[in-house]
């Protein structure tokens, strides 16, 4: 990827460190490329085809009656929004670097296993920042409630969980 698609990354920390500034993003190696990919692929691919939309649009004649023009105008105005907040993202990220060392402590970019109170089937997450949170995928957000109960515990804690469908009480099995 040349150079000027490669956003300067902020900083990269380890899991180990313990304060975390709430206004950068935090990502995995994995979720940096992924936001890296999207922002190539939208600069390179999307916004150019958008343009020659908008250049055959514009070539039909009357724009303020030329559905194609108004709805390409629309799309590009979602593009180059969803660019810019990849390119601030990136700029402002944080890449949290594999550790094979977390004392048994929960950090960001830990693999979690919990079991829930009253159920034996144990999960295992991976305690993300916000912008890298899949839950469906096992990436829970270190701002969701889970993810904020279980930061900073050890294997045999307990916490608490409160959400819209109620408290719920889940028990460290192990940390990675």
């Amino acid at each position: 990827m040349p150079a000027h698609h490669r956003p300067a990354l902020c900083c990269k920390i380890s899991p180990m460190e313990g304060s975390h500034d709430s206004s950068k993003t935090y990502l995995t190696p994995e979720g940096a490329q992924k936001l890296r990919d999207e922002l190539a692929y939208l600069r390179d691919v999307k916004r150019p085809e958008l343009a020659e939309r908008l250049r055959f649009a514009i070539q039909q004649g009357d724009l303020s009656e030329n559905a194609d023009y108004t709805a390409a105008k629309e799309e590009q105005g979602f593009l180059e929004g969803r660019i810019l907040a990849l390119e601030r993202m990136l700029a402002d990220s944080i890449i949290l670097e594999e550790t094979t060392s977390t004392q048994g402590e929960v950090r960001l970019g830990s693999r979690v296993t919990v079991i829930e109170d009253g159920f034996d089937d144990q999960e295992t997450f991976q305690i993300v920042g916000v912008a890298e949170a899949d839950p469906m995928h096992g990436k829970i957000s270190n701002a969701s409630p889970l993810g904020q109960a279980l930061i900073g515990k050890r294997v045999g804690a307990k916490v608490r969980v409160t959400t819209p469908a109620g408290t719920t009480v889940f028990k460290v099995l192990a940390v990675e």
